[in-house]
């Protein structure tokens, strides 16, 4: 399996670990707001294959305890389970993050303990999930699949988030969102941030105060409620 990205060491993607930061190729999505267009759309080159990668954690087994691995859509291949049996086999945590689009992947992943912690992104509410990740059209049954597998404690530990973008969201999609995930463990609010990887032009962030008064929508649907990039 083919490796498109590689950051060594971080203490930000995934709590509480001192990690690395794994990236895969491909999506199913479009969002007009992506960091990692490049990974999404498939056109970035390859960084190493798998084998090297493995070669890598063997190495910093001690230095590392945890690997975040992201993409991209890394659900969206069946051999990404098979790479993250390598890595739990070298006795890492993980901390996978998904769009939810695949949930028979995720319950696998999940209940065969190939990650203990999971990230999705719930990109909007239900009506407006389809111009929020840049389709004509959008079935959100497998996202809303994947959203009850994890309030029904199907994950050793998780958080829903979502990118906050001025176009795309407003107090509406916030209510949405909430009805969604009600009774979730932990949501977090996370502030676009523009970068020369954002595949649209013209995108901005929600002021401060707005993104602190959807935090305060999402309360008494999610027992801890974070806000990131936002003062």
């Amino acid at each position: 399996m083919k490796i498109y990205g590689l950051q060594k060491m971080t203490l930000l993607d995934y709590p509480g670990r001192i990690a690395c930061t794994v990236f895969l190729s491909g999506c199913d999505m479009r969002c007009p707001f992506c960091h990692n267009s490049e990974l999404a759309e498939g056109s970035a080159p390859a960084v190493m294959e798998g084998e090297e990668l493995i070669a890598f954690l063997k190495k910093r087994k001690g230095m590392l305890d945890g690997v975040a691995v992201t993409g991209g859509e890394p659900l969206i291949r069946e051999e990404t389970l098979d790479l993250l049996r390598q890595i739990r086999g070298l006795g890492y945590d993980v901390k996978l993050d998904t769009n939810g689009t695949h949930p028979d992947r995720l319950r696998r992943a999940a209940e065969e303990g190939l990650c203990q912690y999971v990230a999705m992104d719930v990109k909007n509410s239900p009506a407006r999930y389809a111009e929020t990740i840049g389709l004509k059209t959008f079935d959100p049954g497998p996202v809303r699949e994947s959203i009850a597998f994890l309030l029904g404690g199907g994950a050793a530990d998780y958080e829903f988030r979502t990118t906050l973008v001025k176009e795309f969201h407003d107090a509406d999609s916030l209510r949405g969102i909430g009805e969604w995930i009600h009774g979730a463990r932990r949501y977090a609010l996370q502030k676009f941030t523009d970068r020369d990887t954002v595949p649209f032009e013209g995108l901005h962030a929600p002021a401060d105060e707005e993104i602190r008064a959807w935090a305060e929508i999402m309360r008494p649907h999610a027992a801890e409620v974070l806000i990131r990039g936002a003062e």
